[in-house]
């Protein structure tokens, strides 16, 4: 879906209205006041996004537990010893960059909020297919029916998940003439409860706050996916590992049930003296009753759906269920575990990225929604580095396209992601730095 807009935005400014903290991740005028009266509500969010290598995380120091970097008198980590790093943005913008750095328009974030919308209403078009046809068939073609929606189901779930994550690192609230209800579309077939669409941005920002380095996970403060890391990273990980698809399937990511709890036990953090957090029954706990009633409506269709196509409206639930499960699952499987594992990363060093293995990449990229999707997975780590000034590759891959944006990335990667502050190399940044130095050679080759 690539568009062959202008590296930078064209549109006439409005007058300016002062600069806020929110503008460091946003440029477009029209969006820049519903985000001053948004975060004046989420001043967590706000917040939480400001504690990356490329913004200002010292500004958040003396905020709770939670929404602050977690480190020493000297600024470094309890856990490694390491500096907080800074992302090493170019600077002077060579003119081709540009568009990397440049902050999404509003036709941009409108783009994805419908996109996003539309892929809650495409799942729910696939159920009643599925139901009809199973009424008409008598449920006597069950598995004829049954496997070629459970592909369907799972590939829409797949986009709804990458999509998810583009929106809340460049368009974090639906747009101002848009209902804000659209927050409750962005997840609801995930399971049978989940986290709301403010506490799911929230708790991804926690995890880029606690884990920089892509393999040192919750290097600065407790990272909630810290589970989903141990099991392929502990000594007897040779039995553990096995495990990961499983957990994923019942509910341990970002969207399940069980990852919602695990939030829930940690946020908000509880005020002085234990007592219950200020925000707890006036924000926090109206959002959680509204949106699981949400999700819970959501299921009781799904249900009804069932007793019109077999009178089994229990067994119809469980199949869409655990069709979507597996969409959702797999593409937290790649988000989280694949894109943070030391054996993709050494691949990654050893092997350039598609230029070699092009079937395999092909193949891969082909499962996931295409090659700007697929970006993502080569280049986390430009992801992790820039998480408020780039976003996502996969997002900048709708506008740009993935080549364009593949150069760019590869680019930022072997100007070295982060500015030199005295610390040792850590193993990512060896391999960064070797797979740069493969890159150039093969560029260079090829020339």
């Amino acid at each position: 879906m690539a568009s062959k807009e202008p590296l930078l935005a064209v549109e006439p400014k409005k007058k300016p209205q002062g600069r806020s903290k929110a503008s460091m991740f946003y440029n477009a005028d029209d969006y820049m006041e519903q985000l001053k009266k948004r975060y004046e509500v989420d001043h967590e969010i706000e917040t939480l996004t400001m504690c990356s290598p490329d913004s200002n995380w010292e500004a958040t120091k003396g905020k709770d537990a939670m929404t602050t970097i977690e480190v020493d008198d000297a600024n470094r980590s309890r856990y490694t010893g390491r500096l907080f790093p800074e992302a090493n943005k170019p600077d002077p913008m060579p003119e081709h960059l540009a568009f990397f750095f440049t902050k999404i328009k509003d036709s941009e974030c409108r783009y994805m909020w419908n996109f996003l919308v539309g892929l809650f209403f495409l799942e729910w078009v696939w159920n009643i297919l599925y139901g009809v046809a199973l009424h008409y068939t008598g449920g006597e073609c069950f598995w004829l029916l049954t496997i070629p929606f459970g592909i369907a189901t799972w590939y829409t779930c797949v986009q709804q998940i990458y999509t998810d994550h583009d929106v809340m690192h460049g368009a974090t609230y639906p747009p101002e003439d848009k209902p804000y209800w659209w927050k409750y579309l962005t997840h609801p077939f995930s399971d049978f409860i989940s986290l709301p669409w403010e506490e799911f941005v929230l708790e991804h920002q926690r995890h880029h706050a606690s884990t920089v380095d892509l393999l040192k996970q919750g290097e600065f403060g407790w990272d909630p996916e810290m589970p989903l890391y141990w099991l392929q990273e502990n000594k007897w990980r040779i039995f553990t590992v096995w495990l990961i698809p499983v957990i994923h399937f019942f509910g341990l990511n970002d969207t399940g049930g069980a990852f919602a709890i695990e939030w829930y036990m940690h946020f908000p953090d509880a005020q002085s003296g234990g007592k219950c957090n200020k925000e707890m029954y006036s924000k926090w706990l109206p959002r959680r009753f509204a949106h699981h009633a949400f999700v819970a409506c959501n299921w009781f269709l799904v249900y009804l759906v069932g007793v019109f196509a077999s009178g089994n409206g229990l067994q119809f639930l469980l199949t869409v269920s655990i069709c979507c499960r597996c969409g959702f699952g797999s593409a937290w499987f790649f988000v989280t575990n694949f894109t943070h594992s030391y054996e993709w990363n050494h691949f990654l060093a050893e092997h350039d990225h598609d230029r070699n293995f092009k079937l395999l990449h092909s193949v891969m990229a082909t499962l996931l929604g295409g090659k700007h999707r697929w970006n993502e997975m080569l280049f986390h780590d430009v992801h992790h580095a820039f998480p408020n000034a780039v976003g996502t590759m996969s997002q900048r891959g709708r506008f740009h396209g993935y080549e364009k944006v593949m150069h760019a990335a590869t680019q930022v990667l072997d100007n070295g992601l982060f500015k030199d502050n005295g610390d040792v190399e850590t193993k990512m940044q060896k391999n960064d730095r070797r797979r740069s130095m493969k890159m150039s050679a093969l560029a260079h080759s090829l020339r």
